[in-house]
């Protein structure tokens, strides 16, 4: 979905934890850009949206890449139906069997890829954003895209962004009254007036977009 992984802020790590969290940062960003704050009331509560991080939850992300939302979770369901959610059983599984549960050839090597990594996913937990996008697309088949969503959702963090995402770009359009879709590179730019609050105006230009086209942009 994305080429590219725009720089993030150097401000302060900022986690995003609970409801709470995000009234805070919504409160905020209508202050910093007050174009977000008819969608804000529109759009609240904001959903929360965290995930437990560790293998699952990106392997699951991998999933998600470049297919709808409904066809990501029913790859993921069968893949956890069958214990393949944790690296030795991925290691251990055919092809065969994992072409089975949905997964294509190219994300059937990226899967068997992140397996063999042996990430240590208690010192992703350490580092700021950049350096978790860093680190996770050095790996095959993890794109800026996949790393930033692991990096907002998995890790709670309140900068990160992922500007090549196409709901993203849409909602950005629909709410800020853009006459076309922002490119990846646009809206990167757009969003650094948003710093520290990146993840907490995703969540609400999918929210938007949700609202907008009656469909989902992000599991």
């Amino acid at each position: 979905m994305t080429s590219t992984a725009p720089s993030l802020s150097s401000a302060p790590m900022r986690r995003i934890e609970t409801p709470a969290d995000l009234e805070e940062g919504a409160a905020a960003l209508a202050r910093i850009d007050p174009r977000l704050a008819p969608a804000l009331e529109i759009c609240a509560p904001l959903p929360l949206r965290r995930k437990p991080d560790g293998f699952g939850t990106l392997l699951d992300a991998i999933v998600g890449q470049q297919v709808s939302t409904a066809a990501a979770a029913a790859i993921s369901d069968r893949l956890r139906a069958a214990g393949l959610d944790a690296p030795a059983p991925i290691r251990g599984a055919s092809d065969e069997v994992l072409r089975a549960c949905g997964l294509s050839r190219p994300k059937l090597r990226y899967a068997r890829a992140l397996a063999e990594a042996d990430l240590d996913f208690s010192v992703l937990r350490t580092l700021p954003p950049g350096e978790v996008v860093r680190r996770l697309t050095a790996l095959p088949g993890i794109g800026p895209w996949t790393a930033q969503i692991y990096a907002m959702f998995a890790l709670g963090h309140a900068d990160a962004f992922a500007p090549g995402d196409l709901a993203l770009q849409e909602g950005a359009r629909l709410l800020l009254d853009l006459p076309e879709r922002p490119s990846e590179r646009d809206l990167a730019r757009i969003a650094e007036a948003w710093s520290p609050w990146r993840a907490v105006a995703a969540r609400l230009l999918w929210s938007y977009y949700r609202h907008a086209k009656g469909r989902e942009g992000i599991r």
